[in-house]
This record gives structure tokens, sequence and C-alpha cells, in this order.
């Protein structure tokens, strides 16, 4: 990667700032199920079928989820129209040493599939007899993980329709790249996962990167996405069946790529007060037009070739817990008591869209992207993305 300049040359003109948020795609109307066409979406003509594709992110603090948490809400189970679930946690576990250095905490990533599976099933389906009369439907059937992985905080668990697992999701596998402490620990990074939809590869790259909104902290966020793409590789199929040579072993080989999770790009706002009354006013838009994703994915300095919808929902991040309050004093970051500097520092963190969804690739059409404001569970609000994905079909396979 090449020289980056420095932040204070990052920050455009409002009106051209404004033009990036007014060129992102307006939603479409929702789509129902699967269905075989003739498409040229892709190319050369050929039969394809599409399916729904839900992909869902939320750092949850540290936090462990009580035990009457429903999912239902952010997953829309009540939709009841999607296929296949990818569902990207951070900070599953505290960042500290112990869980960092020491051996992998899984608890949490147990209780946390537990809560999926009820709400993709339990909660939908009513009972046994009721999932096993839904999987005789058209694109039916009960969900179960195709895969999960976790490091440290980082967690992906693959949700699909059993209807797929027996016909068109092939040769799934897992990634992990440490970005943290020395550039390799996981407290920071991507956990990956590839599959094989019908004859279209997919990887999706759920990432926590580095944190901070100080001067140059964006160019860490940006060299640690470039060394994630870099270093991840799918080189074995972990006792799975081997998968063709022909598939691709980095991300950017793979048809369709969704890039998710707590990306930790802030706003790039010098003038705090100005900042203050924007958020007090609720005016997201013009916020918006220091956002430093929006403003990396315009330049193509980065994130060249990638997409994201158009931001139209309040900042993720960053609330006090159990409310729906930022967590900023309402006096300007003037707190009462004592409190050393990085309190005050952190007392003053202006709110930000710190998660967020981007995908690449033909055949891609997002047509929702939402944050969940009912989830007080953490700092971050949850957030998802549900995708049109074209798949071509294999002959001989899917006959």
């Amino acid at each position: 990667m090449g020289k980056s300049p420095r932040l204070a040359q990052m920050i455009w003109p409002r009106s051209a700032a404004r033009r990036v948020l007014v060129d992102h795609q307006q939603f479409v109307s929702e789509f129902s199920g699967f269905e075989l066409e003739k498409s040229s979406m892709l190319g050369e003509q050929s039969e394809t079928v599409k399916y729904r594709v839900f992909t869902g992110t939320w750092n949850v603090g540290g936090v462990a989820p009580p035990d009457d948490l429903s999912l239902e809400d952010w997953l829309d189970t009540k939709t009841d129209s999607y296929d296949i679930y990818v569902l990207g946690f951070q900070e599953m576990v505290p960042l500290n040493a112990r869980t960092v250095l020491g051996p992998k905490q899984r608890r949490a990533a147990m209780k946390w599939q537990l809560l999926i599976g009820d709400a993709l099933n339990s909660t939908r389906h009513g009972d046994g007899a009721a999932a096993m009369h839904d999987q005789g439907r058209q694109g039916g059937g009960v969900f179960r993980c195709l895969v999960s992985k976790q490091m440290v905080g980082i967690f992906v668990s693959v949700w699909t329709r059993t209807s797929l697992r027996r016909h068109a999701v092939r040769h799934p596998a897992v990634s992990s790249v440490g970005a943290g402490v020395l550039g390799r620990l996981g407290n920071k990074g991507a956990v990956s996962v590839r599959f094989l939809l019908h004859g279209t590869s997919f990887c999706f790259v759920c990432c926590h990167l580095a944190s901070g909104g100080e001067e140059g902290d964006v160019l860490r966020r940006n060299a640690d996405a470039a060394d994630i793409l870099t270093r991840t590789s799918f080189l074995s199929s972990g006792g799975a069946p081997a998968a063709p040579d022909e598939l691709p072993k980095k991300i950017l080989g793979h048809d369709r790529v969704v890039l998710f999770g707590d990306l930790n790009y802030r706003i790039a706002k010098d003038d705090d007060e100005e900042a203050r009354q924007l958020v007090r006013a609720r005016k997201w838009s013009m916020l918006l037009e220091n956002d430093e994703l929006l403003l990396e994915l315009s330049s193509g300095r980065q994130f060249d070739g990638w997409h994201e919808g158009r931001v139209a929902f309040a900042p993720t991040y960053k609330y006090r817990r159990n409310s729906d309050q930022f967590c900023w004093c309402a006096d300007g970051g003037v707190a009462t008591g004592r409190l050393d500097k990085q309190q005050h520092r952190h007392r003053r963190r202006a709110p930000a869209w710190c998660d967020r969804i981007l995908w690449r690739g033909k055949g891609m059409k997002q047509v929702r992207y939402e944050r969940c404001g009912g989830y007080r569970l953490s700092d971050h609000r949850p957030v998802r993305a549900v995708f049109h994905a074209v798949c071509e079909l294999v002959e001989g396979v899917d006959a």
C-alpha cells in the first residue's frame, strides 16, 4: 500500500461530500423466496437462481447476553423470506490480556449460537411439527448452522435453510487474521468465511479495525483493511472434502464479497461545537459529509471497487449502556466531578457510524440497510443489510 495523505487532506468541501451521499442507490421493494430465470446480469446469458442473503453486524461490547434476549427483531424473522444469514459479532468477550493471550473463551459464542437458533427456528416456526411442514415449501426448511468461527472477540456464524445445505452450498471454509497488538494478535483483525453457492463463490469478511478518533487513526484502519485483504487465505478445507483447485484462495478472487463489522471509521470534523450542534439537531446527512469511510469510498484509495448502501440511519456508536442517549456530555464534554484526561476524552467521544456493511462483485443488489435501535445491551447498535444475490447454476450438479 502506497503512502496515504494526511487526515487533514481528506476533508472534502461539503458540496463534494454531499454528492457521495446522493449517489447511493435507493432501496427497492422486498423480494420473497428465490426464482429461476434466464439472466444476462453476469455477462453471457445463463440459467441463474436468485437468493436473499441477510448480513448483520453487532459489537456487543464484551457483555454476555441475558437468557431472555430475543434476536427476532434484528434478524427480521417475521418476514421469513431469507435464505442465508451471515452474522458477525465483535467484542464477544472483553478485550483484555486474559482473553487476548489466554485460552479461547467459548461460552459466550455458544450462548449467542443458541439465541440465533431460537430466533431463526423455535420462535418463528412454533414447534417441531410446524418446522417439518415448513420444509415442504419452495425455498423452505428450518435453519441450521453451516459454519462458525471465533477469534478472540470476533465471531462469525452462517446459517442456511436445510434445503440449500442439501443441494446448493458447498465447500465452506474459514480463515482468521489477527491485526491487533504487534500487528498480529486477535483483539483486532478479521474472520472470513467462504462457500460455493451453486456455481458462484461468496466470501464474507467480518472485521474489527483499529479504534481511535485522533488524526492518523484513519490511516491505521486503512492499513488494517489492506492487511486483512492481503493476508487472508483459504488454503485448506479443515477436514472437509477438498475444494476444487479453481476455487479462489484470496478474498478478492471471489465472485461476491461482503466486508462488514466494526470498521471504526469516525467523523473527521475539526469543529467540535459544530458537530455537537448537528448531533443535537439530528442532522445526520450533514454530519456524514465528513464520515471517514464515505470519504475513502469516494476517493477510491483504500476501498476501490467497493460499494455501500445509502446511510439513512442514526449513528451506531457510542451510546450509554441500557440507554438511547449518546455517551457524550450535553454540556459539550465538560463533565462534573474529578475525571482524568482519558475519562474526559471518553466522555467527549462524538457519535459515529462505526458499524458498516460493504460489498463488491456483480450480481449483488442491496435492498435494505438499517440500524436496529431496539437493542441497548452494548454501546453499539446492530446493523443489518439484505442482498439479492444472483448465482449461476452448474450443469451436472444442479440438474
